[in-house]
């Protein structure tokens, strides 16, 4: 088989200095790396190493006279597998949303059909602005993949989200992007945002759960190859690429969707925030304030549904990944839910945190198997996070199939 060419656009930033092990590593995988650099990045790793560690000529002129009858820009475009941006700064990433071809990477980034993957690295303030934040909405939804950025010390002093993915991380996602189809053979469902039960006609039970995790699971599944159905409770995020859509709104109406959909399905990820309880009666018109006898009113709550459990009574070869959000005790709790429940795998997060869970974009999550097997996965970005979730349901079925 030959070996995937990988174009590899360096950004100017101090991370570069991890470059030439990303190299490496790649290279170790089996794939053909061939490096352009913006003007800044030469000032950070040298040209002259990364020629030596490829043995392809490195780029760095939109226009060279030396180069451009020879490989030209649209040609290194063309003859890639993968692009992969790293380190993707937070102008350069501008560039991007924004389509400048003023230089040599940016004008290769413009031109190509390949997939793109970026590894953010920054300062974290400059990560969290909403400049920022909106160009790598934008990135998304064109399709492009990131890895990273990791939290911890950054150079500048500064401490959180902006340090550039490890090389071995950036390699798994590269060799992630290289392998489409690796679920081509699956039917995913995934339920995702949480569920609002009617007290009467304009108010409702609901919690805070946007669906982030959920739809960043089904737009993993389908760039796998896989064939999804994405039942989605309250949100109004967007919904992926190639991803079949149903919406509902209580609890009683996920259950019969997903019950309606269950039997074609291979895989099950309930990421959803399925409320436990819904009011025994909802009025069929607003109850005014005005009309009632006291300052106080009563609800009677009935429980709704458990859906996980239901699903995993018949889940018969199929796969079941439930999620599990806790405030406390995590573990303890997840590896109880797990043993009742009866699913595959249970990710559990605890949602006290500031930083993940509910409507951050990023998530710290626990995979708990039903031995109480724990593998941590540290705070990023929840399209990562997917992907380690999917890593792990796609290794179920490589142990079940051998």
């Amino acid at each position: 088989m030959e070996p995937s060419r990988i174009l590899l656009a360096v950004g100017g930033g101090i991370a570069a200095y991890k470059v030439p092990e990303l190299v490496r590593a790649l290279i170790a995988q089996g794939h053909s790396v061939r490096c352009v650099l913006t003007e800044a990045a030469a000032q950070f790793v040298s040209p002259l190493v990364l020629q030596a560690l490829t043995g392809e000529a490195v780029r760095r002129a939109l226009l060279d006279v030396s180069e451009e009858g020879e490989i030209d820009h649209i040609r290194l475009a063309d003859q890639s597998d993968l692009v992969l941006v790293a380190p993707a700064t937070a102008d350069l990433m501008a560039r991007m949303a924004h389509g400048l071809a003023n230089d040599l990477v940016s004008a290769v980034l413009l031109a190509t059909q390949a997939p793109v993957l970026v590894a953010p690295a920054m300062n974290v303030n400059m990560w969290n602005h909403p400049a920022t934040q909106l160009n790598l909405e934008l990135l998304r939804e064109r399709g492009v993949l990131r890895v990273g950025p990791d939290a911890g010390e950054l150079a500048c002093g500064w401490e959180g989200l902006g340090r550039m993915a490890e090389p071995a991380a950036i390699v798994a996602a590269a060799n992630r992007a290289l392998s489409s189809g690796s679920m081509s053979d699956q039917r995913v469902l995934v339920t995702a945002g949480g569920t609002t039960e009617p007290i009467d006609t304009v108010r409702g039970i609901t919690n805070r759960s946007s669906g982030k995790m959920g739809f960043a699971v089904a737009a993993e599944a389908a760039r796998r190859g896989a064939e999804v159905v994405l039942i989605a409770g309250a949100t109004s995020l967007p919904t992926p690429e190639a991803v079949r859509r149903i919406d509902v709104g209580t609890a009683l109406e996920m259950r019969a969707a997903v019950l309606e959909e269950l039997e074609c399905a291979s895989v099950v990820v309930k990421a959803a925030a399925v409320a436990d309880f819904r009011p025994r009666e909802a009025a069929d018109r607003k109850i005014k304030k005005e009309s009632l006898e006291s300052d106080a009113i009563s609800l009677e709550l009935v429980r709704n549904p458990d859906i996980l459990q239901e699903v995993c009574q018949r889940k018969g070869t199929r796969i079941v990944v439930g999620f599990a959000a806790e405030s406390h005790d995590v573990i303890e709790a997840a590896r109880r839910k797990i043993r009742r429940k009866g699913c595959d795998l249970l990710v559990a997060n605890d949602v006290s945190r500031a930083d993940s869970g509910f409507s951050a974009d990023s998530n710290a999550v626990l995979l708990i198997t039903p031995d109480g097997a724990v593998e941590d996965v540290s705070l990023r970005h929840k399209t990562e996070v997917a992907s380690h979730i999917l890593d792990r349901v796609e290794k179920i079925r490589g142990e079940r199939n051998a």
